[in-house]
């Protein structure tokens, strides 16, 4: 219940995110939307503490709890942006996909799930949630990536509509994105030492076939690649937000991939 509660308030304020829109950015609708968001993400983390108090155990393991904690983490990012004024407004990229996650977790059934992980306690709980964040955060910066890139269209095209009025400028998203996607890449690092680090210590191996571990692998070199791509010269700005963009999408389309072929239990998301 608590978690069809979260969904509804996140919808609410996607509404009132397309409102904003459709008034070019004007009056309180962002910030009752924003306002709306950050309860929902209030209500989502009561409801995941519930499950934890319930079960005993994070929702970190099985797919509808890991999705729903990486709907709750994009969801803090959101959250985080409160000091940045319009850059708030990245809520329209992100509610929807908080929306999307928190719908497939809910509707899959928010539970712990059936198979046991070798990879458990501390080790995994630190491990699982780093690597999260640093998702999020990936999250974050496609998010003003790509309002960046709507807002750069908008200018070189010389429009200066609803949309144009309605997206933060440039030097806020950039700043967003770049903030977001060296926070990540920091947290998703350690994240794969930890893994890296258990098991050597316990398995005295590496698994380097591994679809998951080459998954992995392959979204740390996304962030290598965003963040490379601000060096030398030209509008390196412009190809950090696109790199972002594809990285996610690269991220998000690989791991449904790796998930619809991979006939392997154990999965932490």
């Amino acid at each position: 219940m608590t978690h069809a509660v979260a969904l509804l308030l996140y919808v609410g304020s996607l509404l009132l995110w397309f409102r904003s829109l459709l008034s070019g950015g004007r009056g309180r609708g962002a910030v009752i939307a924003f306002a709306l968001a950050a309860a929902g993400v209030a209500v989502h983390a009561i409801a995941l503490a519930r499950f934890t108090v319930e079960y005993g155990q994070l929702p970190l393991n099985g797919l509808a709890p890991s999705l729903s904690t990486v709907a709750l983490i994009i969801g803090i990012g959101l959250v985080a942006t409160l000091g940045l004024g319009e850059g708030r407004r990245v809520g329209i990229v992100l509610v929807p996909v908080v929306i999307l996650l928190e719908a497939v977790a809910v509707s899959l059934g928010i539970e712990p799930a059936p198979e046991m992980l070798d990879f458990q306690g501390a080790w995994f709980a630190f491990h699982v949630t780093l690597a999260f964040v640093g998702l999020g955060g990936l999250a974050v910066a496609f998010a003003s990536g790509l309002l960046y890139l709507v807002q750069l269209h908008e200018l070189n095209t010389k429009r200066m509509g609803r949309l144009f009025q309605f997206t933060p400028p440039l030097a806020t998203l950039d700043r967003l994105g770049r903030t977001a996607l060296v926070a990540g890449f920091i947290t998703f690092t350690l994240g794969l030492v930890l893994a890296w680090m258990w098991t050597i210590s316990f398995r005295q191996s590496f698994d380097q076939s591994n679809p998951k571990v080459l998954w992995a692998v392959m979204c740390w070199f996304i962030f290598v690649a965003a963040l490379g791509v601000r060096m030398g010269d030209g509008v390196k700005e412009r190809r950090s937000a696109l790199a972002s963009v594809v990285g996610f999408s690269l991220i998000v389309i690989s791991y449904l991939g790796l998930r619809l072929v991979s006939s392997e239990g154990g999965f932490f998301l």
